[in-house]
């Protein structure tokens, strides 16, 4: 439609398995995500929801035995008919990723400069002088101090939060279009977390990327997002603007998220309120509505049909039979 921007990300019926010893277990099952440019989608849920997951299968990081289905297309890219040369171009320049543990995303036995410097002369064919210059720029953007000695450290020389501000400037070091944040935030302090929060909404603006950002905090999803997606087993349950998750939530898991969460209204006697039970094996799951198990509105009818999603409202839908 003339004058409509298009989405940088278009996910459809995202699927991805994986081998186990009694056959394949599907991890992620029929996912849809689409993102325009600017904009940050924060995909919430608990450890297992495949949130991780999905992210992942955006840029193809899962191991060859893992099975991805449906249709991943990212700035008019098809990311699944890509071979080998294709995606060794696409990771970095077009999508790059924040990784969970940034002392793990980087070679522990290189300097960081050098590894930022290599992945610019591979992606831009520069000089390695330029690729350094790349990286000191990035390292006064992402205001780590001192940063032409910072770029001779190795990874182990720094404190987690410097290595995560590194690892954001390796990550937006070949100018991406997409960024994806896997939980960048969740082994930083509280002021170091709102300081890298800060900064990577700060380089957004800056440099116009879309980013779809995986927590299990509600409160950093709030804080960053446009739009949040809630997982649960696979599967998004609900999704819709931050308005409509916090102050409409439509399905009982979102719910039970935003009830169980700290807050001012808490009294000093008061108890934060627990969802039941646990997510679901995905080697073996329920029948019918895989939240079914914990959900205080459990009846018959949601063990024997998978919920569809439904619109609650403009572009806020959700999973529940309650609702249908």
């Amino acid at each position: 439609m003339t004058g409509m921007q298009a989405n940088i990300v278009e996910a459809r019926g995202l699927t991805v398995d994986f081998r186990g010893p009694k056959g394949m277990i599907r991890a992620v099952s029929g996912v849809d995500l689409a993102l325009m440019p600017g904009e940050t989608l924060a995909l919430l849920g608990e450890s297992g929801s495949g949130k991780s997951v999905s992210l992942r299968a955006l840029m193809r990081l899962h191991p060859a035995s893992a099975k991805i289905g449906g249709s991943v297309c990212v700035d008019g890219q098809d990311v699944l008919a890509m071979n080998s040369r294709a995606l060794s171009a696409y990771r970095g320049k077009t999508v790059s990723m924040i990784f969970q543990d940034p002392g793990l995303a980087f070679d522990p036995v290189y300097r960081i400069g050098d590894q930022i410097a290599e992945a610019v002369m591979r992606h831009e064919g520069v000089s390695r002088a330029e690729g350094r210059r790349r990286g000191l720029e990035l390292f006064e953007r992402v205001r780590i101090p001192s940063p032409e000695r910072r770029l001779d450290n190795y990874p182990h020389e720094m404190s987690g939060g410097m290595r995560q501000r590194a690892m954001i400037a390796l990550a937006l070091a070949c100018r991406p279009k997409v960024l994806l944040a896997d939980e960048p935030t969740t082994a930083l302090d509280a002021t170091v977390q709102i300081q890298v929060l800060l900064l990577l909404r700060e380089l957004q603006r800056e440099f116009g990327l879309a980013i779809v950002l995986v927590t299990h905090d509600i409160g950093v999803a709030t804080e960053t997002a446009d739009r949040i997606a809630v997982m649960y087993a696979g599967r998004i349950v609900e999704s819709g603007s931050c308005r409509d998750i916090i102050h409409n939530a439509a399905h009982p898991y979102t719910r039970g998220l935003l009830a169980s969460r700290a807050h001012g209204a808490l009294g000093p006697n008061d108890r934060l309120k627990a969802i039941p039970g646990s997510p679901p094996d995905l080697a073996a799951p329920p029948p019918g509505c895989a939240f079914g198990p914990r959900c205080e509105h459990f009846v018959e009818a949601c063990a024997k049909a998978t919920p569809q999603s439904v619109l609650v409202e403009s572009r806020h839908e959700a999973r529940c039979l309650r609702l249908a």
